[in-house]
């Protein structure tokens, strides 16, 4: 607990109020109500600045946490218009495809009986994940490019953190759900409906939501629990962690480094059950003589593999790569990779090219236009 002389504060207050009244700048530098306040890690000079207002008059205000006000600059790539035109575009036609995707899977496996079976339940909440990270991150940047204005507010960038950790967590957690239905399926066949009930489902999909709901209080409240007084400038396209840490001027982080040590875990421990249940699935499959089969499974299950590994990798690139003032291409393209890839992949390789879902499509398709040529 930090001691406080009183009778020096109430000394410093008055002659603040006779500075005032006064309206004399130098009397403010002589002024030590900074030494009364100050605290380690503080910036030289302590928390308290003083300069001239609209008027002319002396103004004090605080080192402290003055993004809690002024918000975060996000990254620009160019200063160029045409170029920011062309970013603007090409994320734009991006979130567009993703978004016309996965409302199409949501669509579907909702509508459609033949798809409402275990794997295709996953993909729905998958969808709905994918959606809220493309959402959460890709519509500001491409607002920022337009208007040529890279600022947030502190909340907006807090709602950020939250939602994107949120959607990442809880994706993980449904990957993982879903190797674990097509070990079932494929290594166990008999025991598949009594094992992935609907009960089952329903756990393994709000076990993933709230794993989601917890990283995203944890990481959220962490990060903003610091001190930033300094740079306002996020070398990213959105608000995530580790950018936040480089412009905190708290020495203290042991809350946010438990937060990433428990991330680490939870994700390893995912990335570690979707492997083994793919070694036992591509273990299974080389026993059937057919080599159709073969290819149909390695066709399938690599894709997927793929993607996991692209998410998890690039994910756990951005968050433990030691911080450095080098040139942040890479953590771009890193966040790129985790954050606006997936959602746009995720459709095609798990759905577009599936017979049964594009069997249901074309069922829509043909019931959409006979009602137009009814009507």
């Amino acid at each position: 607990m930090e001691k406080i002389n009183l009778s020096l504060i109430v000394r410093n207050m008055v002659r603040v109020f006779q500075i005032f009244e006064d309206n004399s700048l130098d009397l403010l530098r002589d002024c030590k109500i900074k030494s009364a306040f100050q605290r380690p890690g503080d910036p030289k000079g302590g928390p308290f600045r003083f300069t001239k207002d609209s008027t002319g008059g002396p103004q004090l205000y605080t080192t402290r946490n003055q993004t809690l006000l002024r918000g975060f600059l996000l990254l620009r790539l160019t200063d160029s218009r045409a170029l920011l035109g062309l970013q603007a575009a090409l994320l734009s036609l991006a979130y567009l495809v993703a978004t016309l995707e996965n409302l199409t899977t949501v669509l579907l496996t909702v509508l459609d009986y033949r798809l409402h079976t275990p794997m295709y339940y996953f993909l729905r909440h998958l969808s709905y994940l994918d959606l809220c990270l493309i959402s959460t991150t890709v519509p500001k940047s491409i607002v920022n490019s337009v208007t040529m204005n890279n600022s947030i507010s502190f909340m907006g960038c807090m709602c950020q953190v939250f939602l994107v950790v949120l959607s990442a967590g809880s994706e993980v957690g449904i990957l993982t759900a879903m190797s674990y239905d097509r070990y079932v399926a494929i290594c166990q066949p008999l025991h598949y409906e009594a094992v992935m009930s609907k009960r089952c489902c329903v756990h393994l999909v709000a076990v993933s939501w709230l794993s989601g709901l917890f990283f995203g209080i944890l990481y959220s409240a962490g990060t903003f629990s610091l001190d930033f007084c300094g740079s306002k400038r996020i070398n990213q396209f959105f608000c995530d962690v580790p950018s936040l840490l480089k412009l905190s001027c708290s020495e203290e982080h042991a809350a946010i480094n438990g937060s990433l040590v428990l991330g680490v875990f939870y994700g390893f421990s995912c990335l570690v059950c979707i492997v083994v249940s793919y070694v036992f699935i591509f273990s299974t499959v080389m026993k059937i003589p057919s080599r159709q089969s073969w290819s149909k499974a390695f066709s399938t299950c690599t894709p997927h593999l793929v993607v996991v590994l692209t998410f998890l990798l690039t994910a756990t690139v951005v968050y433990l790569k030691p911080a450095s003032d080098a040139s942040p291409i890479l953590d771009l393209l890193c966040s790129v990779f985790y954050s606006a890839v997936p959602p746009t992949l995720n459709p095609i390789i798990y759905c577009l090219k599936n017979r049964d879902f594009q069997s249901a499509l074309s069922n829509l398709l043909r019931k959409a236009r006979h009602e137009l040529m009814e009507t």
